[in-house]
């Protein structure tokens, strides 16, 4: 494995990021099963 060293606020914006994705993973999936057990609704 190899060691790479970058600022802490890179990091932390790095990390940040990573857990906003994992959030928008987590509510496309929820909205897929929604769709798929059809609990949607059309708005106009």
């Amino acid at each position: 494995m190899e060691t790479v060293t970058i600022p802490k606020k890179e990091y932390e914006r790095l990390k940040s990021q990573a857990e906003i994705d994992v959030g928008l993973l987590k509510q496309f999936l929820e909205s897929f099963k929604d769709i798929k057990e059809g609990r949607i609704r059309r708005v106009k």
